[in-house]
């Protein structure tokens, strides 16, 4: 019987549909599925060697008898404890009542961050329980002896043993309704039994110091989040409820009120407004698959109740799917208000929701919100050229997840949209190189129920090529919901360069201010610094990964901070150029602005970075960091850079030592962030000249790496060379040139004492190989003259071993004339470029006149004018109305005409 059709108040109506007569199994397939699954396993060889691995496993332990797995599962055996009480994020003890039936042990402690092993389950004492904990081996200690370990030592080692346990049984509960061996279900239904009985008779957990964890907690783990072992009992209660039901038809109720109790604590719990939510609601939508109808069920909450709880109701800690959406993602730029890395989670998550929509109620979810098709279509401008994430906040970078696409295809196909499927298959062949052969069955499947049903190869039109990466980012990007924006100037692994800047906004967020990444030759050279070893509950995190001074940032006054984790510290966005996601080419320089209100100190702070070529395959970064506080009083600004790499070398910009003294400088000592702490081996010198460092990165091939970097020097200011913890953001990255964990962060601090505004950080940086040297001889700072402003104004002459030269100017004004050598502007940024003596590229940065030698340029308002000669013809780019004089000849241009040329 079809089920009624629910009105949602999100707009869609769904219809519950029903599998035959309301059956058993429907999560995963229906009844009528045993014979295509038997016929998979007949004629496709992956579906053969799934099928064995998994009957291989399963015998492993059935052939012990029926008891022996369920045995090993970490229950309170002998006391039946029905309550258990924590300590925060630690478990203290377990009594209450005695249970009819033994009860579910509770996890270790929120973290997994233990000293000891988890044993194999052939080495667990059967019906073990003991008040001394468990018996685990110290690998902290010489020869790992066997010791008693109480559980609030022991980390997430309970739920682990559980989840493998269970999820054996759940290979064999599909193996018993596939072949109908009756041995793969009496151990499955013991397990299963064991397990949710005891769920049934455990209350949620109390938090004896009744903190916030108590909003947090799960039946099982710290966090309703980590309760992952429901996806395993739910497919294994489906596929073995027919023997259930036949051997113990009396405890169908209790599973199903044990599934509700889980369910009702999952709503309670947890947090709304983050990847938490979507992770609590599939526990949830799951739960209510297996569920029976709400007339089943005495207080009238059965299936119906809770995927319209999770589709349609909001709580205080449980959204609505399309209330979430609206209020995490960015309409326009399809971006979640989290890290990359948790972002990853939630398309993720939101993805599988349209998979599980399309298998078990026949709707399209991406019509009611079609966010999810923008933010699945925005993930790859997250990418450095190398492919992998930038690493801004609580990440750690990764290649994009690819299952998303393959959920989208899916999706497409089963609705007919052609120009959708078209696009994603295009993805998926692009970031997944081999999903053309898992789509003729070529490719190896994980041994996993799933590869027969959810994660089954898809059948992708032959017809259809792989993208490029070019077709799925742009030069520019900004995401206002995240204070984040990228700037490219290709995307070729070797040879592009990249920047990434992000404020604080969203969550999984640092305290870092105007924070910048910068790639160079394959590598994040200037990387974020990742969470720390910890976790984001660690000291080490709270006290320096998620501060200032692991950043690539300026903090001022040593005391520049502000709440972590949810922040609300963005910056503005003040200009950028080519325009946020613009589908233009790639441009020969590129620029932007922000602004950023350091609450701290209340300081005033903006960072304009650039990149300009200087061939097809060469370029090199701009940096111009100004910073002063509101009110004056400025005590010091202090210039955090670090670099990859084991070697750094710090002189003057004229080869001179500079004379670097060992100093107790950078210290919490003064009142200071204990972040400063963190820095060591640190050398200084005062000084006012220009300088030069240099970060290597021996490489196992000997082309070495090294970042380049100059500075302008100026008054009062000292400079640093330092060691920080290691970049723990990319230690997990695979294939590193360097063990990242055993290697210290190259740190270069350069501390400008008093205001940092009419003298502010300028810094130049290249990549480059040992194979392929630096294009730039020298880096000069002429003067400036100036008719007016705050006199934040700077000049950068950056001399090419070719015989060009590029003179940049930066003022924190548009609204006054500054000159230096042979250029004069009213503007925010200015480049020329001259080779002999003449103009062949000009670009004038928010601003209504530029000159420089024959060339000229003057706009109706303040805009970006690009200008550049090619293959004799002089090219033009305008977001302004301008006039363009080039040897005495005027071209009238009109704002946002695209590449014109002069003629």
């Amino acid at each position: 019987m079809k089920k009624r059709l629910l009105s949602l108040a999100l707009g869609l109506v769904v219809c519950v549909l029903s599998f035959g007569n309301n059956g058993h199994p429907r999560y995963f397939t229906t009844e009528s599925g045993k014979k295509e699954t038997l016929n998979l396993i007949k004629k496709e060889k992956w579906a053969k060697d799934v099928f064995d691995g998994l009957t291989s496993r399963v015998e492993k332990y059935s052939s012990k008898g029926p008891e022996w797995l369920s045995s090993r599962l970490q229950m309170y055996w002998n006391t039946h404890s029905t309550d258990v009480y924590i300590k925060g994020e630690y478990y203290d003890h377990a009594g209450g009542e005695k249970a009819p039936a033994p009860t579910v042990m509770y996890n270790g402690s929120r973290g997994n961050s233990t000293v000891y092993r988890r044993p194999k389950l052939e080495d667990i004492e059967p019906y073990a329980e003991d008040r001394r904990g468990m018996y685990l081996a110290n690998t902290s200690l010489k020869g790992e002896p066997m010791e008693w370990a109480p559980i609030s030592k022991t980390g997430r080692i309970v739920e682990s043993i559980n989840k493998e346990i269970v999820g054996i049984a759940c290979d064999a509960a599909f193996l018993w309704w596939l072949t109908g061996k009756d041995e793969y279900a009496s151990m499955a239904a013991s397990v299963f039994d064991t397990y949710m009985t005891g769920i049934y008779y455990r209350n949620v957990p109390v938090d004896l110091n009744h903190g916030h964890q108590q909003t947090l907690v799960g039946m099982t783990t710290f966090e309703v989040i980590h309760e992952a072992i429901i996806k395993t009992l739910v497919p294994l209660y489906d596929f073995l409820y027919p023997y259930l039901y036949k051997t113990r038809p009396e405890k169908i109720q209790i599973y199903a009120s044990a599934f509700k109790k889980w369910a009702e604590n999952i709503i309670a719990n947890g947090v709304p407004h983050n990847n938490w939510n979507l992770m609590q609601a599939r526990f949830v939508m799951d739960i209510a698959l297996i569920l029976e109808d709400n007339s089943l069920y005495a207080d009238g909450k059965g299936r119906e109740y809770y995927i319209d709880y999770i589709i349609n109701r909001s709580s205080i800690r449980q959204w609505s799917l399309k209330q979430l959406a609206e209020y995490g993602y960015d309409s326009n730029t399809g971006i979640w208000a989290e890290c990359p890395g948790y972002s990853s989670v939630v398309v993720g998550d939101y993805a599988q929701f349209v998979s599980l929509f399309d298998r078990n109620l026949g709707h399209d979810l991406t019509k009611d919100i079609p966010v999810i098709s923008k933010a699945v279509s925005a993930m790859p401008q997250y990418l450095f050229p190398n492919m992998m994430q930038v690493g801004f906040g609580d990440t750690h970078p990764s290649y994009l997840r690819t299952d998303i696409f393959k959920y989208m295809v899916a999706n497409a196909q089963q609705h007919g949209k052609k120009d959708e499927e078209e696009h994603f298959t295009r993805m998926l062949k692009l970031f997944d190189p081999n999903a053309e052969k898992l789509s003729d069955g070529q490719a190896k499947m994980p041994v996993a129920v799933s590869s027969f049903f959810s994660d089954k190869p898809l059948k992708l039109n032959p017809k259809t090529k792989a993208g490029t990466i070019d077709d799925y980012v742009t030069p520019s990007f900004y995401s206002p919901n995240v204070s984040w924006l990228v700037q490219r100037n290709g995307m070729n692994r070797e040879n592009s360069l990249m920047i990434s800047l992000n404020g604080s906004d969203g969550n999984h967020m640092h305290a870092n201010g105007i924070s910048m990444e910068l790639y160079g030759k394959g590598y994040p050279l200037a990387p974020d610094a990742g969470i720390g070893t910890m976790g984001y509950s660690g000291l080490d995190y709270l006290e320096y990964y998620s501060q200032f001074p692991s950043h690539n940032t300026v903090c001022v006054d040593g005391i520049s901070s502000y709440p972590v984790m949810k922040s609300n510290h963005a910056f503005k966005l003040r200009n950028m150029y080519p325009a946020s996601a613009a589908k233009v080419p790639y441009q020969p320089v590129s620029y932007s602005e922000v602004y950023f209100r350091e609450p701290e100190s209340n300081s005033d702070q903006t960072r304009l970075n650039g990149i300009i070529n200087t061939s097809d395959s060469t370029g090199y970064y701009v940096d111009i960091f100004r910073s002063k506080k509101v009110e004056g009083s400025d005590k010091m600004h202090d210039y955090f850079y670090h670099n990859m790499g084991q070697v750094m070398t710090l002189k003057a910009a004229d080869g001179t030592d500079l004379n670097l003294q060992p100093t107790q400088e950078l210290a919490f000592a003064g009142a200071h962030l204990y972040a400063y702490s963190y820095i060591y081996d640190k050398k200084s010198a005062q000084t006012d000249k220009n300088i030069k460092a240099e970060y290597t990165i021996n490489m196992p091939d000997k082309n070495d790496i090294t970042m380049n970097m100059w500075m302008k020097g100026e008054k009062d200011r000292e400079v640093f060379s330092a060691l920080s913890p290691m970049t723990e953001g990319i230690s997990r990255i695979k294939d590193m040139p360097y063990d990242i964990k055993k290697q210290p962060t190259l740190t270069f601090v350069a501390r400008q004492k008093g205001e940092a505004w009419t003298r502010p950080f300028v810094s130049i940086f290249q990549p480059v190989t040992k194979s392929s040297p630096s294009a730039i001889s020298s880096v000069e700072y002429p003067s400036v003259k100036s008719e007016g402003g705050s006199g934040s104004n700077v000049a950068v002459k950056v001399n090419l071993k070719n015989g060009n030269c590029d003179l940049i100017l930066s003022s924190d004004a548009n609204s006054y004339l500054c000159s230096s050598e042979d250029a004069e502007t009213k503007s925010t940024y200015s480049i020329c470029r001259t080779k002999e003596g003449s103009p062949v590229l000009v670009f004038m940065g928010n601003g209504t006149y530029y000159k420089c030698g024959a060339m000229e340029i003057r706009a109706s308002v303040p805009g970006d004018v690009l200008v550049y000669t090619e293959n004799g013809k002089w090219k033009c780019t305008s977001s302004s109305d301008a006039v363009i004089t080039v040897g005495g000849v005027s071209h009238e241009v009109k704002a946002g005409e695209g590449e014109v040329i002069l003629k």
